[in-house]
């Protein structure tokens, strides 16, 4: 049986601080080009456990379609990809003949908390949270539901569990989103600006959510607007410009002595 929510909390938490430092992400080269139109022109970087790393930019760097290719929603066209040193892409082509099956367990240990959360609308809360640890990961039913309790709880939506997606509010489906990340056991999370397509008052219930999760150290890149929210909770900045890393370093560095000028002017902008 599952521990309890504040047990698996502790848990968790323990075992990150022991891993902590270590290198679990590592990119390599990325492209990737849609016909002639080149998005990823050569990205590299790395995340630590416990990194909370924030990809800034404008419409069109490059930044959600990095985050794709990472979890394999997208093909990249060259380059590797390392997630806790087993290889989830490399260029000869051989993520693709390994089969859909490992490519899913990949997924699970790299989830991605999509703009418009991504929420079956013909299951509830709970069913949606559940599914993919009983069938991606195969583990028992009673240890995923009492697993996703946990997680629902953590986000603050646990009440909620036999609505159905249409009977919450946008920042509510899209805690459950991060709920449903959460009970992967991932290794690192993907958010493609989780807080887009919410109202202005739904915004800070999930940016808190995720201000608490890099609290416990969990392992995330971000891709955000939000400015605020990027300088205080992130340990790295990387800003994108035309499908290339332009600048890269800590929130202090980037965004008071930026040596980009493109990215001085989009810092600017975004005041």
């Amino acid at each position: 049986m599952v521990a309890n929510f504040h047990e698996i909390r502790s848990l968790s938490a323990e075992s990150r601080t022991i891993d902590r430092g270590s290198v679990v992400l590592s990119v390599h080269d990325l492209h990737k080009s849609f016909a002639a139109l080149e998005v990823l022109k050569g990205i590299s970087l790395t995340a630590e456990r416990g990194d909370v790393i924030s990809i800034l930019g404008s419409s069109g760097s490059g930044k959600s379609t990095l985050l794709r290719c990472l979890n394999l929603l997208e093909t990249p066209c060259q380059g590797t990809v390392t997630l806790d040193g087993e290889t989830v892409f490399d260029a000869t082509g051989a993520r693709d003949r390994r089969g859909s099956k490992v490519v899913a367990h990949q997924r699970a240990k790299m989830p991605m908390v999509f703009q418009s959360f991504n929420l079956w609308s013909h299951m509830t809360i709970l069913e949606n949270v559940v599914a993919a640890p009983i069938h991606v990961l195969r583990r028992p039913v009673q240890d995923s539901k009492d697993l996703a309790m946990a997680m629902l709880e953590r986000v603050g939506v646990a009440e909620k569990q036999d609505m159905y997606p249409s009977q919450l509010s946008g920042g509510q489906q899209q805690r459950v989103a991060i709920a449903r990340a959460l009970a992967m056991t991932p290794t690192l999370i993907l958010f493609d600006e989780p807080t887009s397509a919410l109202d202005p008052e739904l915004v800070g219930e999930v940016l808190q959510v995720m201000r608490g999760l890099a609290d416990e150290h969990t392992t995330m890149l971000v891709v955000t607007h939000e400015m605020k929210f990027a300088r205080e909770v992130s340990t790295r900045i990387v800003f994108l410009h035309q499908g290339r890393i332009e600048e890269e370093g800590t929130p202090d560095q980037v965004f008071d002595a930026p040596q980009s000028p493109r990215c001085a002017e989009f810092l600017a902008s975004s005041n």
